[in-house]
């Protein structure tokens, strides 16, 4: 697969840190000599089990030996998932890009790791994979998130910014210099942390939050965390909301209902605040992610930002991140930039990801 091609078929994979499950994306890929184009011809997602989900939402308890069974049997779970896709959609992919699940992420200790060895992913599937995209990004430096921002900017570059609500919130955006791009608060990996507190997988349209009421104290506390003060480049992870976000509302004991309420309110104020903050506030603002679903979180957005919003097609929503991730492992494989230093703070920019080539 040399640099002379202009035309690629790959599969993305993405699993985020809300436990949605995993989503699968077959897209194609073209170059035109002035730009890229993208279509998605085939997506799936697949709900984990009762036995994944427990695995990997208690991943920060592991030992380093479990972390690396994981590694192992998740690589196997994610090259099966692959052959049953192409099997099912008789889509022959070039390249299998995976994001991997997030098992460790503290680049302030030089500390990233995503679980799903790529190594397993290409001998079951039999393909060439590209895995592993953080690491290099950390050792130089830099966050080793978000990487989405480099898809956004060859492939969406006709909104003024891009912005997913995933288990966090993250924008990205050109500043008339640079890309800059960073996470902003969390969002899906909150809200449905209290909603299965009613027996809930998640709060479908944000209907139970709409019935709560605000609790002012929480709101002004989870506002001031210093997570807030703190100008980009950053990014969060679950050790964050673990150590920082939850302790807070925990300590008040608000009702469920109140606390869903609550957090949307917080969701908006800081999207709204960063926003305003980096100039892009009366702009279009393309939204993407598992959130978008949740119609009063996309209201108090709205409401409090002032912001045009545009909400693309569904498919678009839900798997615009294993498109971008499909494309990351495009660049990769052709040798070309695929993580932005203005973007994580890295030394430099790179061609990040491990590539795992079919013998």
């Amino acid at each position: 697969m040399g640099n002379i091609r202009n035309t690629y078929r790959v599969i993305g994979l993405m699993s985020g840190t809300s436990l949605d499950g995993l989503d699968l994306a077959g897209c194609t890929f073209c170059y035109n000599g002035a730009g890229w184009s993208y279509s998605i011809e085939e997506v799936k997602t697949i709900p984990y089990s009762s036995h994944w989900l427990v695995r990997l939402s208690e991943k920060y308890l592991l030992t380093s030996n479990a972390i690396e069974q994981l590694d192992l049997d998740y690589g196997k779970y994610l090259g099966q998932a692959v052959l049953e896709f192409i099997r099912e959609t008789g889509f022959d992919p070039d390249l299998i890009s995976s994001h991997g699940h997030t098992i460790l992420h503290q680049p302030e200790n030089s500390i990233t790791f995503q679980a799903g060895s790529g190594k397993e992913i290409q001998r079951i599937s039999g393909k060439t994979v590209v895995a592993n995209f953080r690491t290099l990004d950390v050792l130089l430096g830099g966050q080793g998130a978000p990487l989405v921002p480099i898809g956004d900017a060859y492939l969406f570059s006709e909104f003024d910014a891009c912005l997913n609500l995933g288990g966090f919130a993250n924008i990205s955006y050109d500043n008339g210099k640079e890309r800059k791009a960073f996470d902003i608060c969390p969002v899906n990996i909150a809200l449905n942390y209290w909603a299965k507190k009613l027996h809930l997988t998640f709060d479908e349209g944000g209907g139970i939050a709409a019935s709560g009421a605000v609790n002012k104290t929480l709101l002004d506390s989870l506002n001031k965390l210093d997570y807030y003060m703190v100008s980009g480049p950053k990014s969060l992870g679950k050790e964050w909301l673990n150590t920082e976000f939850l302790p807070i509302i925990e300590s008040l004991s608000p009702a469920p209902h109140d606390v869903l309420r609550t957090v949307c309110e917080h969701i908006g104020f800081q999207i709204s605040n960063s926003l305003e903050s980096n100039g892009i506030c009366q702009h279009s603002i393309l939204l993407t992610g598992g959130g978008t679903h949740n119609s009063f979180l996309v209201d108090c957005i709205r409401e409090q930002s002032g912001a045009q919003v545009i909400i693309p097609d569904q498919i678009t929503i839900d798997y615009k991140e294993a498109l971008v991730f499909a494309f990351l492992g495009l660049l990769r494989i052709r040798n070309e930039i695929n993580c932005l230093s203005s973007v994580t703070g890295a030394s430099k920019d790179s061609s990040s990801g491990d590539i795992f080539v079919v013998e």
